[in-house]
């Protein structure tokens, strides 16, 4: 588990470095791990129309579902202050494991672990929209 970790927050800060917010100014990486090891990052991108923006984890978890995989095992994150955003936790909800851990690294060193039902209890899904 603690290289999962390693490994995961790595590509994120990689990640990270290829964010695009010329507006935030607020860079975010992410990376995801499928269950080959795989890893897929992603990095958060802004729009004048800043409705049209996108955050890094949803890149990452939407790289990997355009690869046709949907086999997470563990993400992490990169960012200055703070965690997911509320859409991200419900995409995470939907695509990922309720266990699968969720691994926060913020500026100041500090590294938080959760999994994903803890970042979004009582989480809306597919089986809520009824027949």
């Amino acid at each position: 588990m603690e290289e999962r970790k390693a490994q995961l927050l790595a590509a994120a800060q990689a990640a990270r470095e290829k964010a695009y917010a010329p507006y935030s100014h607020f860079h975010v990486g992410a990376a995801v791990m499928l269950s080959d090891g795989t890893i897929v990052q992603g990095c958060n991108v802004e729009n004048a129309s800043y409705g049209l923006s996108v955050c890094a984890e949803r890149v990452a978890l939407w790289s990997a579902v355009a690869q046709g995989r949907r086999d997470f095992v563990g993400m992490a994150l990169v960012v200055a202050s703070g965690s997911p955003c509320g859409a991200c936790r419900q995409v995470m909800s939907e695509l990922c494991p309720p266990d699968m851990p969720v691994w926060v690294q913020t500026d100041d060193g500090e590294v938080r672990r959760y999994t994903v039902a803890e970042l979004l209890p009582d989480a809306f899904h597919p089986h809520d929209l009824g027949d």
